[in-house]
């Protein structure tokens, strides 16, 4: 079985629409697909629908931001109810604040010359998107020349270090696991980032965390030994999926993977 349990649409800040990530996730020889878009589940129907066409199957999912120390930190809701009134209120303050915040960015980037419009952040993310985000400004940005690729973007301009960067601050990290468990999911910590794992688990793992995102692809290969030991000392599960957003990263889906076997504890808390 060859699962990814992490990728985005349309729906937040990937370039194909839920129904287009399951064609390539079928292409791409997956069986297993979660949809983890940002703040919000409402790819899941369309890619519902399209995984009884295509054999794929999809498990209802969601990336919820959080801040913590002016850090972004995600969670991973997996097995959710898409239509939790939690999750959906959530979601919509989610739409409001991410509009905000993408103004603030923009006006820190025109104080470092960087002229690009809200209207040019909306193009990139184009009419069938829920919510607004970096990856979309970052296009923007290299439509415009200021920077020559997404990843220049992020690495100079827009990422969590750059002159850019403003916290999404929706959540406490506390609060996202909290959401996930009341809209009926498995919380499982995104991406942990190496820095803050060691302080941040203890009060992640007192709110109700379960998991980590311990398999990722390529760079991220030196830290599995590490969370791998610490989901087995702390009990959690372990997941793992590619965070792709589009074919311009240079991957396809399918590409990464992972097996049933590594994520097999997760899988049997969502019943598969």
């Amino acid at each position: 079985m060859r699962l990814d349990l992490h990728v985005h649409s349309t729906a937040s800040d990937g370039s194909w629409s839920p129904e287009a990530v399951v064609r390539g996730a079928a292409e791409g020889g997956l069986d297993v697909l979660a949809l983890t878009d940002h703040d919000t589940s409402a790819g899941f129907g369309a890619a519902a629908s399209a995984s009884r066409e295509l054999n794929v199957q999809v498990i209802p999912a969601v990336e919820v931001s959080s801040s913590h120390a002016r850090r972004s930190v995600h969670v991973l809701g997996y097995f959710i109810d898409p239509e939790a009134p939690a999750l959906i209120a959530h979601s919509g303050r989610a739409v409001n604040r991410r509009e905000e915040r993408m103004r603030e960015i923009l006006d820190l980037l025109l104080e470092q010359g960087v002229n690009v419009s809200f209207a040019a952040v909306e193009e990139q993310a184009g009419p069938d998107r829920v919510m607004l985000g970096r990856p979309h400004l970052a296009k923007a940005l290299v439509k415009a020349g200021y920077v020559s690729s997404v990843t220049e973007a992020f690495n100079t301009l827009i990422g969590d270090n750059g002159p850019g960067f403003v916290p999404t601050q929706l959540l406490s990290p506390m609060d996202a696991v909290d959401l996930v468990l009341v809209s009926g999911g498995v919380p499982i910590w995104a991406h942990p980032p190496t820095d803050l794992i060691d302080t941040l688990l203890p009060d992640l793992l007192e709110a109700g965390l379960r998991g980590l995102e311990v398999y990722r692809p390529r760079h991220w290969q030196a830290h599995i030994p590490r969370y791998e030991e610490i989901c087995r000392s702390a009990g959690l599960v372990m997941s793992g999926g590619s965070d792709w957003h589009n074919p311009d990263q240079g991957t396809s889906l399918g590409d990464f993977y992972v097996s049933g076997e590594e994520v097999q504890d997760l899988l049997t808390l969502g019943g598969i």
